[in-house]
């Protein structure tokens, strides 16, 4: 199979159910930044993080690649499209309150760093968020499943609480904002 196609050479690619669109186009961009998001997720695991971390990680890749798919599409399809679910979204909740029963509560507003892991985790919330955004706009256009937007809502919350969770089981400190 070749990888490269030619068809997106005048600046238009295809979405899964067929339609040609500018490489613009916001649903373009907002499955394009979940795939962004993707990429840096792999990054993270590429780190010094704990095996558990790790595979949950995996887990949540496979759920973006779900969401891109759905979003990926614009018409009804003649094929399956995988889901997100409210059970996606569950366990999201649920490694968060786990991660959270070891941390102490948060009292201030924490900074972006601590170590390379934990900045990583930063990087991911943040895209996450700019993901969400452009979900949410999408929304505001075309008519978007709201188990999407709130999957990528609940996902930048893990990412914060994981780098919280970095922090301290390395014993490391937290930088928090001094206005």
């Amino acid at each position: 199979m070749k990888i490269y196609t030619k068809t997106g050479d005048t600046g238009k690619t295809s979405l899964l159910s067929g339609e040609r669109v500018e490489k613009f186009d916001i649903r373009i961009n907002a499955y394009g930044t979940v795939d962004e998001l993707n990429s840096f997720i792999g990054l993270l695991i590429a780190f010094d993080l704990k095996k558990e971390h790790k595979a949950f990680l995996a887990v949540i890749q496979n759920k973006l690649f779900n969401l891109g798919s759905v979003l990926a599409v614009r018409n009804d399809v003649s094929f399956n499209i995988p889901e997100i679910t409210e059970g996606d979204i569950l366990l999201i909740e649920k490694e968060i309150d786990k991660m959270n029963k070891d941390i102490p509560p948060l009292k201030e507003f924490v900074l972006p760093g601590g170590d390379i892991v934990s900045a990583q985790c930063h990087v991911c919330r943040s895209v996450c968020r700019r993901a969400e955004r452009l979900v949410v706009e999408l929304s505001e256009k075309e008519i978007v499943d709201i188990l999407s937007i709130k999957f990528l809502n609940r996902l930048s919350d893990y990412f914060f609480v994981l780098s919280r969770k970095n922090i301290f089981e390395k014993k490391l400190s937290e930088s928090v904002w001094k206005p």
